[in-house]
């Protein structure tokens, strides 16, 4: 087997494939075929040693992959070799193969593809938390969703529409703005050309409802800003590398709410809970609710520079390394 190993904290430039004997199953577990294992920006944060968790290397990194079943272990009974699997593993996933207990898996449904099953967990699972558990959305309302042509933002950017809010996207580039309009948003904000406060007020009526905000920097206070009375701002994360500090009265003078998203931690802790909303996620995608990107393909070999643009946030949409 081959898997991307990280062996010291740093650049991701570091990470090596390396090749060693299969892990033939255990009771209760199986050993998986990765047909492709989902990159996300998190990965980068594990690589460097900068995430609140720390995971002392050597370590593979990766949350999630899709498969197919090759071999099964003593006691499984309710998987066969070639079915189809998804499986959030926290860490490992970059691999071509990966033996791991029966629990941690879940079919994929038929109508997804592996490789579009590989890169949902993460991003469409916290725009789901974000817009069913740490808020909600109510039809009709204006979402307003910054890095929008990122992973979770693309997911964001679905959800809001499947739920019934219209969507104003707001990215860096002409190009990301194209992908975030093809996903479904109604409008457009280039926040590095344009005043976001005042174009998202404009196109909003007035103000928007809801701020998705996996970015933060400098394009977070203005956000804020263009929430009308009652308005919610999601914080996610801190792609820009910066964690912005608000003005607290505007977010009192206007009855505001600001939330915080961690939904990997959420799920860790919350075991059942998680099962059904990632259920909740993969049967809207099965029917035909939400319609997530097919994503970038690139090889396991190319796992460093993948994490590199993702860093430097040069990575549009989704990206999978595919054995």
């Amino acid at each position: 087997m081959r898997r991307v190993v990280c062996r010291q904290w740093g650049e991701p430039e570091l990470l090596e494939v390396v090749e060693e004997d299969s892990t033939p199953p255990g009771p209760g577990q199986v050993r998986v075929a990765v047909d492709a294992a989902g990159v996300n920006f998190v990965d980068g944060l594990f690589v460097a040693g900068t995430y609140q968790i720390k995971v002392p290397p050597p370590f593979t990194p990766g949350s999630e992959l899709a498969g197919t079943v090759v071999e099964i272990g003593d006691g499984v009974t309710d998987l066969a070799a070639g079915d189809r699997v998804l499986s959030s593993l926290g860490l490992g996933a970059w691999a071509d193969e990966v033996t791991v207990d029966t629990a941690r898996l879940i079919r994929v449904p038929d109508g997804i593809e592996n490789t579009v099953a590989a890169a949902i967990v993460q991003s469409y699972c916290t725009a789901w938390f974000t817009l069913t558990r740490r808020t909600s959305v109510e039809p009709g309302e204006v979402v307003l969703v910054l890095g929008a042509a990122g992973g979770v933002g693309l997911a964001a950017i679905d959800v809001a529409r499947g739920l019934g809010a219209t969507v104003i996207a707001a990215a860096s580039t002409p190009d990301k703005l194209a992908d975030a309009t093809a996903q479904g948003a109604s409008a457009a904000i280039a926040y590095e050309d344009e005043d976001l406060k005042a174009r998202a007020r404009e196109i909003g009526g007035g103000g928007v409802d809801v701020v998705i905000d996996p970015v933060g920097g400098d394009h977070t206070e203005a956000a804020l800003r263009a929430l009308r009375r009652g308005g919610r701002l999601a914080v996610i994360g801190f792609a820009a590398g910066i964690i912005p500090r608000l003005p607290a009265n505007q977010v009192l003078l206007n009855n505001r709410t600001v939330v915080g998203v961690d939904w990997g931690a959420w799920a860790m802790a919350n075991g059942a809970e998680q099962a059904a909303l990632l259920d909740e996620v993969l049967t809207a995608v099965a029917d035909g609710r939400l319609h997530p990107p097919e994503p970038t393909r690139r090889p396991l070999a190319e796992a460093g520079s993948v994490v590199r643009d993702l860093l430097d946030r040069k990575v549009r949409g989704k990206v999978v390394l595919v054995p």
